[in-house]
């Protein structure tokens, strides 16, 4: 009963953390938002100290549950695992055995974790590189970038049907492949499916830093798997079906470290010779002591955790004409959403999970690729704008680089200044009235003044929002079917945001 309970809860996460990244309509992200706070690296970046207790409290009772139910990453490992044991043969089944705990790889990727993570406070490639190695992050970019682009074609073929049936309830979708970002999360994709195939959990074991620490409070918990030596017949079933390779059958021991509760052990054994039990105190069967090492290593983990927090503080528009895609602006400043309060803030705390972008409705939010900032999102107002009243990002963002922001709020928020180039607006180049970015613009602050004859747009800086509503509708750069040059109107970033 254990292991389906578990197995369940397990599924209920991957399915709704899958949705997040998947699903365009906004559902998931309206109903299901709370699930990415519950990560154990995007509590600690945003300070959620509520979800910090309660996670290090679920590890003390119940050891690393947190990573066989709530981490989806650990649960889409699981499914591998279970992919190879159904349909790999009989070698699939009964494939593993007891290994020694990889000291060097497993605190050495912790500690190189650790080091980019405090670096990224103040260097923002070094939270960039720290992303890569964060499960949830991980996961996140796969989701997006190779989970996203089939449901999208299931989508689109649901509408083709629905249209040839006379109902157009349902919508194409259109995905955009975003290749660096591709390259990187099939890298991803690759590395961790090759590690669950061979080895079970051996990716949480080694790389994985969450992993690594919870294992570290897990060794401790109250509830482990125990195993009864007078009920024992020495079959070793548990260990050969145990994916963390973490039980020792001939010593009837396991390593609790690893250990992440899959109750897997307690439904194999024929002798029922192995419980989920209390242990309140040190036995012979409880794994390895905690050496003198050991728990400096915890005592400089608890400091460092407090040293991050300390520091944590220091193509158409409505009823318009369509849009074409017009090319990128170039700006001096870049801009980022109402809630992420700087630019400096959202790179020292974003983790580059992609749920932000997967969750933008009109695509403003991309990767980026300059390599100082890579996979973090950056606004570009080429294939649509920030709407006012669209808090989607903020919504969801579990670190705090974006922080919750009402609608009201967000129409307050200034985060950048329109800029005219003279040389390109059609009104002031040309001699032509225009005036599409003065209408356009949700905040009134453009206005159309008749200058030396001619109808010139001026912005009202006090008034400029900087949602890119102009920088979007303006015409020019959108002729023929390609983007063929720069808009006349474009957003310049503010590096602190402000309210007007």
């Amino acid at each position: 009963m254990l292991k389906i309970i578990r197995i369940t809860l397990a599924l209920l996460c991957l399915v709704a953390a899958t949705l997040l990244f998947v699903d365009v309509s906004g559902f998931a992200a309206r109903h299901l938002a709370w699930l990415p706070r519950l990560q154990f690296m995007t509590a600690l970046l945003s300070l959620n100290a509520v979800v910090i207790a309660a996670l290090i409290l679920l590890t003390l009772v119940l050891g690393r549950v947190y990573c066989s139910v709530i981490c989806p990453l650990g649960v889409f490992q699981d499914v591998i695992n279970r992919l190879r044991s159904r349909f790999g043969g009989k070698k699939s089944r009964n494939r593993f055995g007891f290994k020694p705990e990889r000291k060097i790889l497993r605190y050495g990727f912790l500690a190189l974790f650790a080091v980019l993570v405090a670096l990224g406070l103040t260097h923002v490639t070094a939270m960039a590189m720290a992303g890569l190695l964060d499960p949830y992050s991980a996961f996140g970019r796969i989701a997006s970038e190779l989970f996203a682009p089939v449901y999208d074609g299931a989508c689109n073929l649901l509408a083709d049907w629905s249209e040839s049936q006379g109902n157009y309830y349902f919508t194409r979708v259109a995905y955009v492949t975003r290749v660096p970002l591709l390259i990187v999360a099939a890298l991803t994709f690759v590395v961790v499916v090759v590690f669950a195939w061979i080895g079970g959990r051996s990716y949480c074991n080694m790389i994985c830093p969450v992993g690594t620490i919870l294992g570290l409070l897990s060794r401790n918990a109250l509830l482990r798997p125990v195993i009864d030596t007078s009920l024992c017949n020495g079959c070793r079933k548990c260990e050969r079906n145990c994916k963390a390779s973490c039980i020792d059958g001939k010593n009837h021991r396991i390593d609790y470290s690893r250990c992440v509760v899959c109750m897997d052990c307690i439904g194999n054994c024929s002798q029922h010779a192995i419980s989920f039990s209390p242990v309140l105190k040190k036995t012979k069967n409880d794994g390895r002591a905690v050496d003198g090492a050991r728990r400096r290593f915890i005592v400089t983990g608890a400091a460092l955790a407090g040293s991050l927090a300390a520091a944590a503080h220091k193509e158409g528009d409505g009823a318009l004409a369509p849009v074409k895609m017009k090319k990128r602006a170039v700006r001096l400043t870049d801009i980022v959403p109402a809630g992420a309060k700087s630019a400096a803030n959202l790179r020292s705390h974003c983790t580059a999970c992609q749920l932000c972008i997967s969750s933008c409705p009109d695509e403003v939010l991309q990767p980026s690729t300059d390599l100082t900032t890579f996979m973090q999102p950056v606004m570009w107002y080429n294939k649509g704008y920030c709407r006012p009243e669209c808090t989607r990002c903020s919504d969801v963002c579990p670190t705090g680089a974006i922080e919750p922001v009402s609608v009201e709020e967000k129409s307050s928020v200034k985060i950048g200044t329109a800029v005219v180039d003279a040389d390109r607006c059609i009104s002031v180049a040309d001699g032509k009235h225009c005036g599409l970015c003065s209408r356009s613009c949700p905040a009134g602050a453009i206005e159309m003044v008749k200058i030396d004859g001619n109808m010139r747009p001026v912005v009202n800086e006090g008034a400029c929002i900087g949602c890119g509503s102009c920088e979007y509708h303006c015409p020019v750069g959108t002729a023929g079917h390609l983007p063929s040059e720069r808009a006349a109107i474009y957003v310049e970033g503010l590096s602190e945001h402000r309210l007007i």
